[in-house]
């Protein structure tokens, strides 16, 4: 059945003139003979077209999908790409960063090794003075080697060396002088150190027999061991002091001594008037001290203990202590000019031994 549209634009085709001049140029007449050839033309035609476009439909398919494929693989590889370049970012910015650690320690090093070129240079150089000196003390020593290997350079060392003994001679006098060390015989006599043990750590347990000297003052005190054994509430507080004052007058008069005679004192001295110190270097306890290398330095290993020689807040045997190692510093400077002790119990007795020995005419003598 026609469409009623289709059928009215039929007419307009017919009525208007051009249309219909442009149909009649267009028509072509069939004979009734060939209609059928036509027909069966125009049928394959279309079925052609159908297939065509059938075809067109498959491949804008296949295309399209082959469009969407190759977009996410694009896609796919573009996001690879970009988390690689990602990485190589990270990995830049890393370099970066160890480079500029690295050039910083360049610059640390190089500052460093300045500093030691110029620490070097200094040492070099200082080397070099004290070479130049060596070599000046080498030549003065053969020098001086070959005058004493003459009869009278020989003559001239005995010479200084009187000169050496008589000044400090002079010197211990002036310390005699400064601090008299003086007997006072009396019916009550007093030994010094009588309760004082006789027995040390340091090994020695020689008993020196009492020596009647009488009562022994340096610079008008009397030095007495019983505040330093018989310690109690009752002790006389103004006996006490008087001893720590003229322990302190021992000390410093033994350090100087030491000082003039140029010894080291095994048992250093740190004065301080009435409150003054003995040092005692106690090696450290434990079983580290079997594996110490010889190489070691004595001041690395040992620490120095400090015992008082006065009483005021202070242990009792720790005082005591301290006066024996005062006593040993007396007796090491008895033995350095070639004389014996009379024991540890006799302080005062010792020093005023020590100065007269020193201010005697063998002295000088001693080569």
């Amino acid at each position: 059945m026609e469409n009623p549209e289709q059928r009215d634009q039929d007419k307009t085709l017919i009525w208007d003139p051009t249309q219909i001049n442009a149909t009649q140029e267009n028509e072509k007449i069939i004979e009734w003979e060939d209609f059928g050839h036509e027909l069966a033309r125009l049928w394959s035609l279309t079925s052609a077209l159908k297939e065509a476009n059938e075809k067109k439909l498959n491949l804008q398919e296949k295309l399209q999908y082959f469009i969407q494929e190759h977009a996410a693989q694009v896609k796919t590889e573009s996001l690879t790409r970009l988390n690689e370049l990602e990485e190589m970012r990270q990995r830049l910015v890393a370099r970066k960063v160890m480079m500029g650690n690295m050039s910083t320690r360049c610059k640390v090093a190089t500052e460093d090794a300045k500093k030691q070129e110029k620490m070097l240079s200094a040492e070099l150089r200082s080397w070099l003075v004290a070479g130049t000196s060596l070599s000046v003390a080498r030549k003065r020593l053969q020098e001086s080697n070959r005058t004493l290997n003459e009869k009278r350079g020989y003559i001239k060392l005995k010479n200084m060396q009187r000169k050496l003994r008589a000044r400090q001679q002079y010197m211990i006098s002036q310390v005699s002088l400064l601090y008299p060390v003086k007997s006072l015989v009396g019916p009550a006599q007093e030994e010094e150190l009588e309760s004082y043990p006789s027995s040390s750590r340091l090994g020695n347990s020689s008993v020196s027999k009492p020596i009647n000297c009488g009562t022994l003052t340096i610079l008008g005190l009397h030095l007495t061991m019983r505040p330093f054994t018989k310690m109690s509430f009752f002790t006389d507080k103004k006996e006490v002091q008087k001893s720590a004052t003229a322990l302190g007058y021992v000390a410093h008069a033994v350090s100087l001594i030491a000082l003039y005679l140029q010894v080291p004192l095994r048992y250093p001295l740190r004065l301080g008037g009435s409150c003054s110190y003995v040092n005692d270097n106690v090696p450290p306890a434990g079983p580290t001290n079997l594996d110490l290398s010889w190489k070691t330095p004595l001041s690395a290993t040992v620490k120095p203990v400090e015992f008082p020689l006065f009483l005021k807040g202070q242990d009792t045997t720790r005082a005591a202590y301290a006066i024996f190692l005062l006593s040993k510093d007396i007796e090491q400077l008895l033995n350095f000019i070639g004389e014996d002790s009379l024991g540890p119990r006799h302080l005062v007795a010792n020093l005023k031994e020590l100065l007269r020995c020193v201010q005697s005419s063998e002295f000088i003598d001693t080569s």
